[in-house]
């Protein structure tokens, strides 16, 4: 046996898997998050994968990846990280488009087996040389046979060919746990859980998994020494780790449980909102119903029946859904029924980038349907926040009988991070508002509770209660149809009016929040990297500040004077600066930089950073509000 290597404790690394769209890398990189999570580490994911259902083997446009970023304290692990330290290539196309994404000094693993002549033009080489090519240092490649090794490792199985080679990407991941002595009984029970209905699928991986962690253990891999992260800073608590997207399903459970309600989630799939479909179907044990619906209006409508019958009426969707729901998104505004609408942004517009992440549909939320039809909108700004803020938004809905829109994106719904999970009693407790029996009798769906303009819910079938709603509009006093001018323009305003004075938290702004010479803005799945981009000005004694907003609309009460507040204010977002305009017409005088991007993948810090300082450098501290 080789001697042992030393090994060396690091605060942070950042891993990067890639391969064919059918090496398995989502689940290599999933394993590995979730063993990082059960060390008690931070993590913070990314995964990176195509649209195409399966592009050719070994092409360029076919790469898969998934990123993720472990480090010693959970609470400052906050983003998957600009580049990676170890890049782990499954092939000639991966390595020739994730190089990019690692660092010079990053340790690279790959396949040597997949390296051919043939995989090399595949890739569109120039020549035969592609570490060369690549400006690659040969030092820093752990270079290993993988596929012949796996075919060794299952050489005794019944498994043909084609599935033996399936399990590729868990040699790759044996070595990567060898790489940062990681324990594999994780990675073990994770896999006989997943292949619970096939056992010998399950034992094939583990196979290969361990014979990963051996030919490293036997050869020391060529790398100088291996790592370990060591959790410091404890927080005491259950731990899981959770994507955003189930985050937002736990969260729709706990609200309809707190609130005494059946859950209801009407969907059509869509990428990358199917999941929360998937978990939820999951959890009929605890009253939640869910229905496919035939098409996205059927989904919402169906939703709208659910919550019309008085329970939690739910729909999930991206971009191209809201458009399609938009029309019973309106009637659910003129019923003035407590509804749910996710959207889980992607790239756009039309089909656009279905597996990537914009920040493009906040215009279309906020005023995208005919007529006057404000509705809330709640945006969580990481994965384990898409708990508390599914919770919000169903406290607004049945506590303000109002549609209410959760505007989440890809990159917090696919990414995942280490969650503590809640403590019974430290969840809000939510109040449906429900018409007070003394109504019974001379109850009108459209009477009104003076202190916050909301309807009164009321369930039907209740005795005493029975009534009408529909997509007319109504006579506030006895709920028949009405087209009379004045009572429309009332109606208009006071659905406005319940909007707008609902409460909601006020913005939090971190760092240097009382002198600062710069605010940066925020909203959604940003926050990571801008506090990230915050916490590295500080560091180079810049006075920095962070306002970062989850509730749209409405916006904070003190909004206004936050942004007020300071010299420059940059606001940054994944569009072409529709939160700023938003602001801009919400916010007198205001006039702020701003910082866009619409490339479908997270922001990289650095660049952030750069932009940043050009902002706090600058001589004058007034901005036309024209710079991007």
């Amino acid at each position: 046996m080789a001697e042992e290597v030393a090994v060396k404790e690091l605060k942070e690394v950042v891993v990067r898997f890639s391969g064919d769209s059918g090496d398995g890398m989502q689940l290599a990189g999933n394993i590995f998050s979730t063993i990082s999570a059960t060390e008690g580490n931070g993590i913070s994911t990314f995964p990176d994968y195509p649209a195409d259902i399966r592009a050719p083997q070994g092409s360029l446009t076919g790469v898969s990846g998934y990123q993720v970023h472990i480090g010693d304290d959970v609470d400052e692990v906050l983003t998957p990280g600009d580049k990676c330290d170890v890049l782990v290539a499954m092939n000639a196309a991966a390595l020739k488009t994730q190089i990019k994404n690692a660092k010079k000094t990053a340790t690279i693993i790959i396949d040597t087996d997949s390296f051919k002549v043939a995989d090399l033009r595949k890739a569109q080489y120039n020549t035969d040389d592609y570490l060369c090519e690549l400006g690659i240092d040969a030092d820093h490649v752990v270079a290993c046979p993988i596929t012949q090794m796996v075919k060794e490792a299952l050489k005794d199985t019944d498994l043909d060919n084609k599935a033996k080679l399936k399990s590729r990407n868990m040699f790759a991941l044996g070595i990567v746990c060898w790489l940062f002595n990681r324990r594999l009984e994780v990675a073990r029970e994770f896999l006989r859980k997943k292949f619970a209905r096939k056992p010998m699928v399950a034992e094939a991986n583990i196979a290969v998994l361990e014979a990963g962690w051996h030919y490293c253990e036997h050869t020391q891999a060529s790398v100088p020494a291996t790592y370990r992260i060591e959790t410091h800073k404890k927080h005491p608590g259950r731990y899981m780790d959770v994507t955003g997207n189930k985050a937002t399903a736990y969260g729709l459970i706990a609200a309809a449980e707190a609130a005494g309600l059946r859950l209801y989630l009407g969907s059509y799939p869509i990428t990358p909102a199917t999941d929360i479909l998937h978990e939820l179907a999951k959890h009929k044990s605890l009253g939640v119903i869910t229905v496919q619906a035939e098409d996205e209006l059927a989904a919402c409508a169906s939703a709208i029946g659910a919550s019309f019958a008085g329970a939690l009426g739910v729909t999930s969707t991206s971009g191209p859904g809201i458009c399609l729901k938009s029309e019973t998104m309106n009637l659910a505004v003129m019923d003035e029924l407590p509804l749910v609408v996710i959207d889980v942004q992607r790239g756009g517009p039309s089909t656009g980038l279905p597996t990537k992440a914009e920040q493009t549909d906040l215009l279309q939320v906020l005023y995208g349907r005919n007529g006057e039809s404000p509705m809330p909108v709640v945006a969580p700004k990481s994965p384990t926040d898409c708990f508390s803020a599914a919770y919000w938004a169903c406290k607004i809905a049945v506590e303000h009988v109002t549609p209410v829109v959760l505007l989440s994106d890809a990159f917090i719904a696919n990414g995942s991070a280490a969650w503590r999970l809640p403590e019974k009693g430290q969840i809000g407790a939510i109040h449906p508002h429900y018409a007070p029996k003394e109504m019974a009798g001379h109850y009108t769906p459209y009477c009104r509770d003076a202190e916050n303009g909301a309807r009164y819910w009321a369930v039907p079938g209740t005795p005493g209660f029975e009534h009408i709603i529909g997509g007319l509009e109504k006579d506030p006093a006895t709920g028949e149809i009405s087209n009379n001018p004045e009572n429309h323009d009332r109606m208009v305003r006071l659905r406005r009016e319940k909007v707008e004075r609902i409460e909601v938290p006020n913005v939090q702004v971190l760092g240097d929040a009382t002198d600062a010479d710069l605010l940066i803005v925020g909203w959604g799945g940003t926050f990571g990297h801008l506090y990230s981009a915050m916490q590295v000005l500080r560091a180079e004694d810049y006075r920095v500040a962070l306002a970062h907003f989850e509730f749209i609309n409405p916006l904070p009460r003190n909004t206004a004077d936050v942004l007020h507040h300071y010299k420059k204010v940059i606001v940054c977002e994944q569009n072409l600066g529709q939160f700023a305009a938003y602001l801009r017409a919400k916010v007198d005088d205001f006039k702020p930089y701003q910082f866009n991007e619409v490339k479908g993948q997270p922001f990289k810090v650095e660049n952030l950073v750069e932009r940043m300082r050009s902002v706090l450098d600058a001589p004058c501290p007034a901005c036309d509000g024209s710079e991007q």
